[in-house]
């Protein structure tokens, strides 16, 4: 039986591209979809009556006609634009980051409902005051544990012996943590310390409402910030372009920082 020439979706708009004069190309993440590339035509215009329901880093209700290479998108309906997001450049920069990690994790129409929901409820979160890096951690771990990048944090992954409670070291090749004795053997570790092993643990472990209840200090933040995106960078062998710009960021809130 052949599909119906159209079709609707909710979905999130994750990256777009300039087609044309006035067309463009949008990535979408939908709950039982996948990832979507369809054209916008006509979006790029002042009158076009699409445009501000398909801004990038907004939830929609898409409907869309079959193509032979590329799908079109012809109606759109705002579900939630996540204003917060858009009017503060350090939200704005977390969210592209998010969406920056879903496009480079997932292939094209592959469901992954949970990632959606997992996506859905990072962005609501970001809009939130909060711990933001927090937000940006419980996301990083879940996304891999969804993609099938869960790292081993309760055994040394080489000698399979528990972790005990000292400084051990994150190995992104080996996928895990590693005991000293066999940090010592393997190229490219960071340093874990006992607080940070805890943090990501519980990170990985528990659902957010628990996870929101703790409380990190710069230093362990920045700690989790260097081990997770190096293990990223390595899976996806490449340099994470939003994540650079969230360093540069937090480096210029630290030089702004009252002393």
């Amino acid at each position: 039986m052949p599909k119906p020439r159209t079709y609707q979706t909710e979905a999130i708009i994750i990256k777009k591209i300039k087609l044309g004069e006035a067309d463009r190309i949008l990535t979408l993440y939908a709950p039982h979809l996948g990832k979507i590339q369809a054209v916008a035509k006509g979006v790029r215009r002042p009158r076009s009556k699409l445009a501000g329901h398909l801004e990038l880093l907004t939830h929609s209700q898409v409907s869309l006609a079959r193509g032979r290479n590329l799908d079109t998108i012809i109606g759109s309906q705002t579900i939630d634009s996540f204003l917060p997001l858009k009017s503060d450049l350090w939200l704005t920069s977390c969210a592209l980051y998010v969406t920056e990690l879903i496009n480079q994790f997932t292939a094209d129409h592959i469901e992954n409902y949970p990632l959606f929901q997992l996506l859905l409820e990072t962005m609501h979160r970001l809009c939130q005051a909060g711990d933001i890096e927090l937000v940006l951690h419980y996301f990083e771990l879940h996304l891999l544990d969804e993609v099938g990048y869960r790292p081993q944090l309760q055994q040394c992954v080489s000698c399979h012996s528990p972790l005990k409670p000292v400084a051990n070291a994150f190995s992104p090749r080996a996928g895990g943590v590693l005991c000293p004795r066999c940090s010592q053997r393997q190229p490219l570790t960071y340093p874990l310390s006992v607080n940070a092993l805890k943090v990501l643990r519980l990170l990985q472990s528990s659902d957010y409402d628990t996870a929101s209840k703790l409380k990190m200090n710069p230093e362990l933040s920045h700690e989790l910030d260097e081990v997770m995106s190096h293990y990223l960078e390595y899976l996806l062998e490449r340099e994470v372009k939003s994540a650079v710009w969230l360093d540069i960021l937090r480096e210029q809130a630290k030089q702004t920082a009252p002393s």
